[in-house]
């Protein structure tokens, strides 16, 4: 049930029409390692942090079953930092800064203890660097996720499709997924981006679900209607901890099990936006968790009969 998370762990400041954050722990590893963590332990960390990065944020992680060994701090400089505000349709948002810091150099090494690891989740990053991970094991792992985001298309768009050939699992949002495809269908699109590699092919839509392909077959899972949301910075990357994570813990990765670990990524995306940052994620336990999961159920849950 061994899982290697990589990404960034790094601190937030959020705006959306009904708040603002201060300074806030954020990154999408640390998004991804509290999702997962309650699914699976335990979550082997690659990141890098500064020596602003909080240690209680680090303690807390390792008492939730993370293991830190391939997590560098770097006392010296600075940790990733990113700024944004979100519009009141909450999936629109501006970035208002970027600090690159420890991030701009980073190298991620690959510790002998998280070699025998049968999943790998490779968070938004540079696909040089995701790469470079994908490299460094020794064994094909059971399974490679891979998060993606339309920057890395306009900049660094051959290093995408490299990786891309080495992952069978891709997860991106609509937009991103018209972007890499140059389809508007998302079913064409779906297909045009399976032809570079991934077998498998998540597209996540926010307020209205996410869509699972692999070749001919399709599965639509709902997102629950929420009265509050607060904050969708690190929604997908606890869709993508869910979703991981439930693959891990079960060690099934055919397309039915998939479609089962998209509810769940789902779930636990539903969670994330309920407060600033990874406040709620820290909140949950077992049972909340569970008792989400059969609200989803009961969503899509219906009978009909044709006369």
């Amino acid at each position: 049930m061994s899982l290697i998370v990589v990404g960034s762990m790094a601190f937030d400041q959020i705006e959306t029409p009904f708040g603002k954050s201060d300074r806030i722990v954020g990154g999408a590893a640390t998004y991804i390692a509290w999702s997962a963590s309650q699914l699976v332990q335990p979550v082997n960390q690659i990141s890098v942090v500064g020596g602003d990065f909080p240690q209680e944020e680090l303690d807390a992680l390792a008492a939730r079953g993370v293991n830190l060994e391939g997590v560098q701090v770097k006392k010296d400089q600075r940790s990733f930092f990113w700024a944004g505000r979100y519009h009141m349709d909450m999936n629109s948002r501006d970035t208002l800064e970027t600090q690159l810091n420890v991030l701009a150099d980073f190298e991620p090494v690959v510790p002998d203890s998280y070699q025998d690891s049968e999943f790998l989740m490779l968070g938004n990053l540079a696909p040089a660097v995701q790469h470079s991970v994908i490299r460094q094991m020794r064994r094909k792992p059971k399974l490679t996720v891979l998060d993606t985001m339309n920057f890395w298309m306009e900049s660094a768009m051959p290093d995408l499709e490299r990786v891309l050939q080495d992952v069978d699992v891709l997860l991106i949002n609509d937009s991103e997924a018209r972007q890499l495809s140059a389809q508007y269908s998302l079913v064409r699109a779906a297909r045009e981006i399976m032809k570079m590699g991934p077998k498998y092919l998540v597209i996540k839509k926010g307020e209205h679900g996410a869509l699972l392909f692999h070749e001919d077959l399709v599965f639509v899972a709902p997102a629950l209607p929420l009265e509050e949301v607060f904050d969708p910075t690190g929604a997908g990357d606890t869709f993508a901890g869910g979703f991981i994570g439930y693959l891990a813990r079960t060690r099934d990765i055919s397309f039915e099990n998939m479609k089962s670990a998209v509810i769940v990524g789902s779930a636990m995306a539903s969670f994330s936006v309920e407060k600033f940052g990874t406040t709620r994620m820290k909140e949950i336990d077992k049972s909340d968790v569970e008792s989400r999961i059969r609200q989803f159920i009961d969503l899509v849950n219906f009978e009909i009969q044709l006369t």
